[in-house]
């Protein structure tokens, strides 16, 4: 394909360098100056048999036309400053058309050409640093806590939506009203073969398709996800972020819109009022009933716990080693928080039911417990994610008054955790303490440094009582 700007500036440069005019050069190959004009403007394109024509009146090889390299560095100013202005970004300046005709000096050019990389450059979000990271995250946190986890805009949002296509539910949207509500939005859902790793699915705005992965994945829980989150940043009116924390608002909140779709506000909420008069209320119903994920079902009800029932929780997904991936609450359970406000990246209790389901005797199902803190006592429910690597613990938890609601809250387990201050994972028994304290080298596992921070400790990812212990019960000698 011939690059029409370039052809044209490589036109231009022959024929002035010929000392030819547009008409003495048309007369030469039958074509008005007009015509010739517009090659040179890059606004028409050249047959091939007219490029052999004007490299032979120019006395020129065809192929020196066709040169993809612009013919001089004043030639190059004049193709940027053309692209550019049809670059979505500079559109939005709102400015007029400028043609860098001849009197338009090269300096003007270049310092078009140097603003425009700059404001390319800004409008970039760059990769945050763990610091930057864990500061969003603490601002997204407190914001979301302020609400309550309720966004009302999004949820009548996600309503209209519905509306738009028919659903009035109860139970799980059907794949055809999803795909009914994809086309209601001027998009259709299309199955490829494959798709870069680095995404879960894409959205091909020039022909409004959301490509996902193959083999029938439409049918499956997170399929349906992704497509709802994809499109919600549509439904939304996303722009492209300006930093970090507005990418990590704007994604939250295509997942909320997501949520909202698959879990309706309007079926759910009665729902759950009967559960908790009748003292029923479970994560793992929501789940079953709106055909979703554990931990999206998990975030939904903490969504509308507060507003609609009048319970406070609190959300938390950690590894097996206790390391915080994502948490937050309004229960007043004492998540484990750094000098900065951080949460992300910080280990939690091993008292705590999110890593004691590691090693239940409920690990395949739902592991209920109660655990006393400095704060008061909670009560959790953790379901564990071990079709995953590293494995997942997702825990929605209350307060004590609050467990009675909740299916499980007549458990019998009951730990006692310690943390921050107390004999406990930071602290170990001071008897093991001075037994190992210098007998002992851990190599931390590569997976308890959570790449968003780094846990507490001189040992990060570590926990001495747990090493202690563990040394305690194998040492051979007296």
């Amino acid at each position: 394909m011939i690059d029409l700007l370039t052809f044209g500036q490589r036109l231009r440069h022959f024929r002035r360098a010929r000392g030819l005019t547009l008409d003495q050069l048309g007369d030469q190959v039958g074509k008005p100056g007009p015509f010739l004009s517009n090659l040179e403007n890059g606004k028409r394109e050249p047959k091939l048999s007219l490029v052999s024509e004007l490299a032979g009146a120019l006395g020129i090889e065809a192929s020196e036309l066709l040169d993809p390299a612009p013919p001089s560095r004043r030639a190059q100013l004049e193709i940027f400053v053309e692209r550019v202005q049809d670059d979505p970004l500079y559109r939005e300046l709102g400015l007029p058309h400028l043609k860098p005709s001849a009197k338009v000096p090269d300096l003007v050019l270049e310092h078009i050409m140097r603003l425009y990389a700059e404001l390319k450059d800004r409008s970039v979000v760059h990769a945050a640093s763990p610091q930057e990271a864990l500061a969003a995250n603490a601002a997204l946190r407190r914001s979301l806590e302020s609400s309550d986890f309720y966004l009302e805009a999004i949820e009548k949002v996600a309503a209209d939506a519905l509306e738009a296509v028919g659903f009035e539910g109860p139970g799980a949207v059907p794949q055809t009203t999803l795909v009914d509500l994809v086309a209601h939005f001027g998009f259709e859902i299309q199955q490829v073969a494959d798709l870069p790793t680095s995404v879960r699915a894409l959205a091909d705005l020039r022909n409004h398709r959301i490509l996902i992965r193959g083999r029938d994945e439409l049918r499956t829980r997170r399929a349906r996800t992704v497509v709802l989150q994809t499109l919600g940043h549509f439904v939304l009116a996303h722009g492209s972020p300006a930093s970090y924390t507005e990418f990590l608002q704007q994604r939250m909140e295509a997942n909320y819109f997501a949520s909202a779709v698959l879990a309706p506000e309007r079926t759910l909420v009665p729902y759950l009022v009967d559960a908790k008069a009748e003292r029923r209320v479970s994560v793992e119903d929501i789940k079953e009933l709106y055909y979703t994920t554990y931990r999206q079902a998990a975030q939904r009800f903490t969504n509308l716990a507060t507003r609609h029932l009048d319970i406070r929780t609190h959300f938390i997904r950690s590894d097996e080693l206790g390391v915080i991936w994502k948490a937050y609450g309004n229960s007043g359970v004492p998540f484990p928080t750094a000098e900065d406000g951080s949460i992300e990246g910080q280990r939690l209790c091993r008292q705590w039911g999110t890593r004691s389901a590691f090693y239940s005797s409920d690990k395949f199902g739902i592991h209920y417990q109660y655990t006393d803190t400095a704060e008061g006592t909670f009560w959790c429910a953790t379901h564990l994610e071990v079709d995953r690597e590293p494995a997942h613990a997702v825990t929605v938890g209350s307060a004590f008054e609050d467990a009675r609601f909740f299916r499980g809250g007549d458990t019998d387990r009951h730990t006692v955790s310690q943390c921050p201050d107390g004999v406990c994972c930071r602290r170990p028994p001071t008897q093991l303490a001075e037994r190992w304290a210098g007998y002992s080298w851990p190599a931390a596992r590569a997976a308890s440094l959570n790449p968003l921070g780094l846990p507490s400790g001189n040992l990060p990812g570590v926990d001495l009582s747990e090493i202690y212990e563990y040394l305690e019960s194998v040492d051979g000698g007296e």
